[in-house]
């Protein structure tokens, strides 16, 4: 049986992003069913599973008690920081953690993670990304993708932005990077 050469990429599809969190992104839970059915996909593919998460310290960088532009959010160990219950997540799946380091920050998956390393001795060159939020962290993480040399398809309904209106705008910029949306 041949290695798939595509990767599904979820990121931080983390509570403190959904409702009811610290850093709620609007209708984050809409996008279960679209992310499950990719799982469920790419599971059966055989496909590499890679969920990125933020994982910050107590006293992170990014937070505004520090003066960054964020409230304190996926804090390591914390109810908030846990991938969304309703994420059918597999045991096998990678999780990668970035924002680990007290003064730096991360937005990409790729950031700090050695994640284009691992892909690649994977031999995956293609990547299919969903997660929040759409303007922040999966913008720099399918930017990054690109830059790096994967392709990349974003599916559109498994993602949702901080600020709804920038939505086109983001999905625009993307497409003129060189992914494909879906």
């Amino acid at each position: 049986m041949a290695t798939p050469d595509r990767a599904l990429l979820l990121v931080d599809i983390q509570n403190d992003f959904c409702e009811g969190g610290s850093l709620e992104v609007p209708e984050a839970s809409d996008i279960m069913p679209v992310v499950n059915e990719l799982i469920l996909d790419a599971s059966h593919h055989g496909e590499r599973i890679i969920a990125s998460r933020d994982w910050h310290t107590v006293d992170h960088v990014s937070f505004e008690d520090r003066d960054g532009p964020w409230p304190p959010h996926c804090v390591q160990d914390t109810h908030g920081a846990e991938f969304h219950p309703e994420m059918n997540l597999p045991d096998s799946a990678v999780r990668v953690s970035k924002g680990t380091a007290f003064d730096q920050d991360a937005y990409s998956a790729f950031d700090g993670t050695d994640l284009d390393s691992f892909l690649k001795r994977q031999s995956i060159s293609r990547l299919r990304v969903v997660g929040l939020a759409l303007d922040v962290c999966v913008r720099a993480s399918v930017l990054d993708a690109l830059k790096l040399g994967f392709e990349v398809e974003l599916v559109q309904d498994g993602t949702r932005a901080v600020d709804a209106s920038s939505a086109d705008e983001v999905f625009e910029e993307l497409k003129s990077a060189g992914a494909t949306i879906t």
